[in-house]
This record gives C-alpha cells, sequence and structure tokens, in this order.
C-alpha cells in the first residue's frame, strides 16, 4: 500500500515521529540549523505533508514547487511564516498548535518580567564578575515590586489569559487591551478593559501576546514607549517585530523606561553585536517560551496529529484556515 510523503523539518519530540513514521515515508531534516529555503523546495517537490518550524518561509513558491501538498503542519501558534492566502487559495489547511503551550509561555512571560524587575540576570553577572565585595547594602539593586503593582496585558488570547490568572495570584491590578473585549473573563479575574495608550500610561508591567500582523508591525515604537512609565518594563514574548527595537534601545539607552525582557527579536537570532546586549537593563533569551518538556512534547504530537489528519483529508484537530473545509 502506498504510503503518503511528508519532510519533517527539524528533529522533533521521538514519540510524534513515531506516530508519523508508522502512516507515512518520513524525511527528516536532521541539522539543528534549518534547511535553506532552496533545500526545503527540493525536499517539497514530491511531498504530500510538510511539518514546518518557524523559521521555515511556506510562500508562494514553495507551493509551486509542491504540486502534491495536502497540509502543513506547523509548530507554533503564529503562523505569519506562511503565507496563509496562498495556502487557503490552493485548498490547503495549515495546523497550528494552539492552547498546549499557553501556561508554558505564561510562566516564562512571568519569570522573564520577576527577573527584569528584581534585577536577577544583571546582579548575576555582577556577582560571576568578582564584583560582590560589601555584604550587604539597604539601599543597593532596588528594583519595582511585583506585587499588588499594576500589570499592562497587550492581547487578551490564551497566552493573555494564563498571565492574568498569575498577576491575580501577586495581587496585581490587571489591565488588558485586545482586538475584542473579553466581559466574562473581566469579571472572573478583576480585570480592566482600556485602550493601548490608557494602558502604557498606567503600568508598571507591559507584556505582549499579539501575533504579527501587517496591523501590530512595531506596533511598540517611540511614540508608545515614550507613554510608558520611567520606571516601565517591557516584556515581549510576541514576535520581534512586534516592538521597534531601535525605539526600543534608544527608549532604555535614555531612560524613558526601566528595563525590557525579551523572549522574542528581530531578527533571530539576535545578532551577537547588536546595541542591545550592551545594555545592562535589558534581558534576552533565546526564543524559549514553550520550552516546558512536557508542553513541547504536547506540541509536537499536536502537530503530528494535525499532519495525519491532513493526509487522510480529515479535518485538522487545529486549523488556521477552517475556511478551506468550507470551499470543498
Amino acid at each position: 500500500m502506498h504510503k503518503p510523503k511528508v519532510f519533517v523539518t527539524r528533529l522533533i519530540d521521538k514519540d510524534a515521529l513515531d506516530m508519523i513514521a508508522q502512516e507515512t515515508e518520513m524525511e527528516v531534516w536532521p541539522d539543528d540549523a534549518p534547511p535553506s529555503p532552496q533545500i526545503l523546495r527540493e525536499r517539497a517537490r514530491d511531498v504530500d505533508g510538510l511539518l514546518t518550524n518557524i523559521m521555515d518561509r511556506v510562500d508562494g513558491d514553495l507551493l509551486d514547487a509542491a504540486p502534491q501538498l495536502k497540509v502543513v503542519s506547523q509548530i507554533a501558534v503564529g503562523v505569519d511564516n506562511i503565507d496563509m492566502a496562498e495556502a487557503t487559495r490552493r485548498g490547503i489547511p495549515v495546523g497550528y498548535t494552539p492552547g498546549v503551550l499557553s501556561k508554558a509561555t505564561a510562566d516564562l512571560t512571568f519569570a522573564l518580567m520577576m527577573a527584569a524587575a528584581r534585577r536577577v540576570v544583571e546582579t548575576e553577572r555582577w556577582v560571576r564578575a568578582g564584583n560582590w565585595k560589601l555584604a550587604h547594602h539597604p539601599m543597593y539593586w532596588l528594583g519595582p515590586d511585583v506585587s499588588e503593582s499594576t500589570i499592562g496585558i497587550i492581547g487578551m488570547g490564551q497566552i493573555g489569559l494564563e498571565m492574568a490568572k498569575r498577576a491575580v495570584g501577586f495581587d496585581m491590578k490587571v489591565l488588558y487591551y485586545s482586538r475584542t473585549r473579553k466581559e466574562h473573563e473581566e469579571e472572573l479575574y478583576h480585570m480592566d478593559y482600556v485602550d493601548l495608550s490608557t494602558l502604557l500610561r498606567d503600568s508598571d508591567f507591559v507584556t505582549l501576546h499579539v501575533p504579527l500582523t501587517p496591523e501590530t508591525r512595531h506596533l511598540i515604537g517611540e511614540r508608545e514607549l515614550a507613554m510608558m512609565k520611567p520606571t516601565g518594563i517591557l516584556i515581549n514574548v510576541s514576535r520581534g517585530p512586534v516592538v521597534d527595537q531601535k525605539a526600543l534601545y534608544k527608549a532604555l539607552k535614555e531612560g524613558w523606561i526601566g528595563a525590557a525582557a525579551l523572549d522574542v527579536t528581530d531578527p533571530e537570532p539576535i545578532p551577537p553585536g547588536d546595541s542591545l546586549l550592551t545594555l545592562d537593563n535589558v534581558i534576552v533569551t533565546p526564543h524559549i517560551g514553550s520550552a516546558g518538556a512536557r508542553t513541547r512534547k504536547n506540541v509536537c504530537l499536536l502537530a503530528a496529529s494535525n499532519l495525519l489528519a491532513g493526509l487522510k483529508g480529515e479535518r485538522l484537530v487545529q486549523c488556521r484556515n477552517p475556511e478551506v473545509y468550507g470551499s470543498r
């Protein structure tokens, strides 16, 4: 019996690969670095399914090179690397992995927020450099308290909601700005729906949880950073281009805001000589929002399930463009 051919663009969880291998003729890209666009086009030429990563560009050229393609399954919530309009036009369902990574990403966001507030990374580097001479001083290394402060959450999707839950546990006042108002959740978690300017002006911490779209590119620029408190802290775990990094550098260097913590950058990886990395009041982590071991396993299993469903002509467990089913 003929098995469908699939190309998996990165080594993923073994159980997920075993699932795929049982039902397909599978090729897995073995390197840590992603396949080049040319290699990806070559590997996709005769495949029925692709399992992709956010570093893989799935555009019209790739789809032209893959006439047999039935499904694209992405290991991520964001799909800004995929030309969704083109995939939909061709009737190709695109799988994604919402929900299963929301808690882990919110955990990382909260960790970054607390680390930036209490200057954890900055002081740890200071100790390793041999600078700890004085046993204790009551006025050294002060940072803003997290508990009983105000958090502004931009984007009240599943990750934003998980942030609100955690903030309530720290007795924080929760403000949020989102495309759609969540009145039921407002009552549950005592959140206040405000406009973006109010959120930026009144929040001690601002966290970003929006997809990358033309509307959200550079959502946070000079104008927005200038609205924040001088002690305010910005945390970005969404996508790097949501923040204008040149404007962020200026804001951090000139003291418009207190600090920033970034799990995503523009570009990724951030170049070693980037000006942001010269500042003490910024933390940069290498896009590890969903890197909890259990979470990543579940993400891989969901991506595998999406891939296999698409190959069978079944509805994907999580489909980013469900309109493809209505057009059939």
